[in-house]
């Protein structure tokens, strides 16, 4: 069998691989796409109605 001399796999390692320029660029659009998904996804939802945020009815004035 042959040792593994690896360090193990920490968060440091992870963003040290992912800030190296040919990853980098993979990321950034990664992390574009994700933003444009979640404010897409945000900017589709209903909002909640709720009885006391609604305004009164309309009546006509009596006069």
């Amino acid at each position: 069998m042959t040792e593994d001399t690896r360090p193990p796999r920490t968060f440091k390692g992870l963003l040290r691989w992912a800030t190296t320029p040919p990853q980098a660029w993979g990321v950034y659009l990664l992390a574009i796409i994700l933003v444009w998904l979640v404010s897409f996804y945000a900017g589709s939802l209903k909002p909640k109605k709720t009885l006391d945020a609604s305004p009164p009815a309309v009546t006509a004035p009596k006069g």
